[in-house]
C-alpha cells in the first residue's frame, strides 16, 4: 500500500514540473508562485515537524532551530563558494548564479522526497489510519516538489533537460524512499533535525534567490498575489492533512 501511494507523489511531482514549464512565459508568476510554496512548506510543514521529532535543547534553543539556522548559513556558503570558484575559472555565470548551485538545490529537493517516501511508509507500518492522513499531505505537497524542483534548476541556468532530468529524480525518489522502509528505520530525532536543517536551505533559496528574481524586471501585485497563494496552498493542504 504505501509504495502504491508513492506511486501518486510520483505522477503528482511529475504534474508540478510540468506545470512549471508550461508557463515559462511568466515566469515571473512562476518564481512567485515558487517563492510562497517554498515558504509556506517551511514555515507550516517542516518547522513544526522538525520540532516535534527533534524536541532535544542545545544550550536553552530547539536542536530543531539550530539546525535550520545552519542550512540557512550553509546554503547561503555552499552558494558563494560555487559562484566565486566559476568566477575565479572564468566562467560565465546566468545573471551572476551558478548553475551548480541550481543542481545543488534540486538534489536537496529530491532527497527531501526520499525522505517523504519514507514518511509513508513508516506511517503505514503504525496503521492504516496514519498512513493515509501521511499520504494525503505528502502527495498534495509534492506538486510544489516538482514545481520547485524545475524551477530552482532552470532558474540559475542549467540547460532544459537537466531541469527535467532532476525533476523525474524527484519523482521517483518517494517510491524508493516507501520501499527503504522495509530494510531501514531512520529514529525520529534525526529525521527532525534532517527537516530543521533542510527547512534553512529551502528559505533561503525562496528568500534570497526566488523572491528577489520574480519582483526583479516585474515587481507587479500579481507577482505578490502568486506567492501569497503558494503559501497558502501549503496552508491548505496541512489543515486538510490534518497537520
Amino acid at each position: 500500500m504505501a509504495v502504491f501511494v508513492a506511486l501518486g507523489a510520483f505522477l503528482m511531482t511529475l504534474a508540478g514540473g510540468w506545470t512549471a514549464q508550461r508557463v515559462t512565459d511568466r515566469r515571473h508568476l512562476v518564481l512567485g508562485l515558487a517563492g510562497g510554496l517554498m515558504l509556506g512548506v517551511v514555515g507550516l510543514d517542516l518547522l513544526p515537524e522538525a520540532l516535534h521529532a527533534a524536541d532535544r535543547e542545545v544550550f536553552g534553543v530547539p536542536a530543531a532551530l539550530l539546525l535550520f539556522v545552519a542550512g540557512f548559513l550553509l546554503a547561503h556558503l555552499v552558494e558563494r563558494t560555487l559562484a566565486a570558484r566559476q568566477a575565479a575559472h572564468g566562467g560565465a555565470e546566468h545573471n551572476h548564479r551558478a548553475p551548480e548551485v541550481g543542481l545543488t538545490a534540486a538534489a536537496a529537493m529530491v532527497g527531501h522526497s526520499a525522505m517523504d517516501g519514507v514518511a509513508i511508509g513508516a506511517a503505514f507500518q503504525v496503521g492504516g489510519g496514519m498512513g493515509a492522513s501521511v499520504a494525503l499531505a505528502v502527495i498534495a505537497h509534492d506538486f510544489a516538489d516538482g514545481f520547485n524542483t524545475f524551477t530552482l534548476t532552470s532558474l540559475y541556468g542549467n540547460a532544459r533537460r537537466r531541469a527535467i532530468g532532476m525533476l523525474v529524480a524527484d519523482a521517483c525518489a518517494p517510491l524508493l524512499g516507501a520501499l527503504s522502509t522495509v530494510f531501514v528505520h531512520i529514529p525520529e530525532p534525526v529525521l527532525g533535525g534532517y527537516l530543521g536543517l533542510f527547512g534553512g536551505v529551502l528559505l533561503y533559496l525562496a528568500a534570497a534567490e526566488i523572491l528577489p528574481e520574480a519582483h526583479h524586471e516585474h515587481p507587479a501585485r500579481s507577482t505578490l498575489l502568486c506567492t501569497v497563494a503558494g503559501a497558502a496552498f501549503i496552508w491548505l493542504v496541512v489543515g486538510v492533512s490534518g497537520g
